[in-house]
């Protein structure tokens, strides 16, 4: 899965763990999710979705 996370969250400024913190989620979880190791579950996608303002399609694509 390609992921926008990475852009969105330099974008603010924010730590993968600030982001990790306002999420609910382990600093190593984000980490997961921004290099591809780990796909989230649909409702951490609607978490991230939702704390930036975007459609899930906007931050999440699948692999070519």
């Amino acid at each position: 899965m390609i992921t926008r996370l990475p852009e969105l969250r330099a974008e603010r400024g924010w730590s993968q763990g600030l982001l990790a913190e306002r999420l609910g989620v382990s600093r190593q979880t984000v980490n997961a999710i921004e290099t591809g190791r780990y796909d989230p579950s649909l409702p951490l996608a609607f978490a991230i979705a939702r704390l930036f303002n975007r459609r899930i399609e906007d931050i999440f694509q699948p692999e070519r």
